[in-house]
C-alpha cells in the first residue's frame, strides 16, 4: 500500500491515478468515498470545510478495504488525515498482514495549489474553503509525516510544484516502481 499525503491541490488524485493505470493498482481516494456516500447534514459540513469525525473515515475506508484482496496493491489518497486514523491503518495492516510500502509527500506551497484549486472547479474550492482545508492540512495532517517515520514507514518528499510527468518521474523512482 502506499499512502498519498498532501496539501488539497496538491495532486494526490493526480498521481493516484496515474500509479493505479501504469501499475496495475487500486485507487481508493477517500474524498471521491466521501462524496459518494455522504449525504444531509454532513454533507452541507463537509462542503463549508469540515472534516468527518474519524470513526465515519475509517468506517467508510474498512468498507472498500473488506473488497480489496491485495491490499498492498493499493494507493491510498487522502487518508489517514489523523493520529488516529494512521494508528488505525497501521494496526489493520499488522492484523491482515500487509505492507505499507512508503507514503509519498507531495510537497507545494499554498500559494501554488491555491492557483490550482481555482480552476479545478469542485463545490467545496471556495476561498473560505479552501484556507479552512489547508488550516486544517497543517494541524492535523502535516504532524503525520513525522509520525510515519517514527513509526520506520518511509516517506518520500516530493516537489509537486512541477509538471505532472517530472513528479510522476519522481515518485516512481522514490517506489522503485
Amino acid at each position: 500500500m502506499i499512502l498519498l499525503m498532501g496539501l488539497p491541490g496538491a495532486g494526490k488524485g493526480t498521481q493516484g491515478k496515474i500509479m493505479a493505470d501504469r501499475h496495475g493498482m487500486h485507487l481508493v481516494s477517500m474524498g471521491e468515498i466521501i462524496r459518494m456516500y455522504v449525504t444531509g447534514e454532513r454533507r452541507v459540513g463537509m462542503l463549508s470545510g469540515e472534516l468527518l469525525d474519524d470513526q465515519e473515515v475509517i468506517a467508510l475506508l474498512d468498507q472498500v478495504l473488506g473488497g480489496i484482496v491485495n491490499k498492498e496493491l493499493c494507493v491510498l489518497d487522502g487518508f489517514p488525515r489523523t493520529i488516529p486514523q494512521a494508528e488505525w491503518l497501521l494496526n489493520k495492516a499488522k492484523k491482515e498482514n500487509f505492507k505499507i510500502s512508503g507514503v509519498i509527500h507531495l510537497a507545494a506551497d499554498e500559494a501554488t495549489v491555491k492557483t490550482r484549486l481555482r480552476t479545478r472547479g469542485r463545490l467545496d474550492d471556495r476561498e473560505d474553503v479552501i484556507d479552512e482545508r489547508f488550516r486544517e492540512y497543517n494541524q492535523l495532517t502535516r504532524p503525520l509525516l513525522a509520525w510515519f517515520k517514527e513509526h520506520d514507514i518511509a516517506v518520500f518528499d516530493i516537489n509537486a510544484e512541477r509538471s505532472v510527468d517530472a513528479v510522476n518521474d519522481d515518485v516512481t523512482r522514490s517506489l522503485h516502481l
